[in-house]
């Protein structure tokens, strides 16, 4: 692949992810050649591939579009994320080198003092460094056919965009799941990993969830 067509698909999958380009936009290839700089052929790769990874959706007579989910989807997506996410978890607490523990510590601080703000950026970084913290756990797992799995379910838009609809409430929560997760990882407690992931995961669809019912628009 060229590298024209690898920062075609980067800089769009990127655009896509954090909603610069929302759910049924169009994606015109001469349009978006235009935006990223680029002739048409990268942008016509790169959709191929998003369209492999369920980001993007060719319809007849009408093109390519960004993706939309259900509220069925999104409780599929979420319910494969707890199955797979809370096994990876369970690898990890038989696994996980006393470093990354460490630095899962670093990143629970930084999530709780950007908490306490609770400013619209301060929530997308919050969502940054929680998918630093779900991705650490994942490599400590040391499972690449797990990581190839949740590769396709965790990284769509409204999964990122996400801690948006987080009440005060609904983020504390969050963080004493992540607090609970790290000590259950230091015990090396596979059990207590386990459904610590699964309980933090299906937490956030509930929120998901319920925030897709009352603005949609999301």
């Amino acid at each position: 692949m060229t590298n024209a067509a690898e920062d075609a698909y980067e800089a769009l999958r990127s655009a896509i992810l954090n909603g610069s380009i929302g759910p049924r936009a169009r994606l015109g290839e001469m349009e978006l050649s235009r935006q990223f700089g680029v002739s048409r052929t990268p942008i016509r790769e790169a959709l191929r591939r998003l369209t492999a990874e369920g980001l993007v959706v060719f319809q007849p007579n009408r093109g390519a579009r960004v993706a939309e989910w259900s509220l069925s989807d999104l409780q599929d997506i979420y319910e494969i994320r707890a199955r797979l996410e809370s096994y990876g978890a369970a690898l990890a607490a038989k696994r996980i080198e006393p470093e990354v523990l460490d630095r899962l510590d670093g990143l629970c601080d930084q999530m709780e003092e950007l908490a306490r703000r609770m400013g619209p950026q301060d929530l997308d970084r919050i969502a940054t460094l929680n998918a630093e913290l779900h991705n650490a756990v994942l490599k400590a797992a040391a499972s690449p056919r797990l990581t190839s799995l949740l590769s396709a379910v965790v990284e769509v838009p409204l999964v990122v965009r996400a801690f948006r609809l987080y009440t005060p409430d609904a983020l504390a929560r969050s963080m004493a799941h992540h607090r609970d997760l790290v000590a259950a990882l230091r015990a090396r407690d596979a059990e207590w990993a386990s459904s610590t992931m699964r309980a933090h995961v299906l937490a956030a669809r509930t929120v998901l969830l319920d925030g897709m019912v009352d603005r949609p628009e999301l």
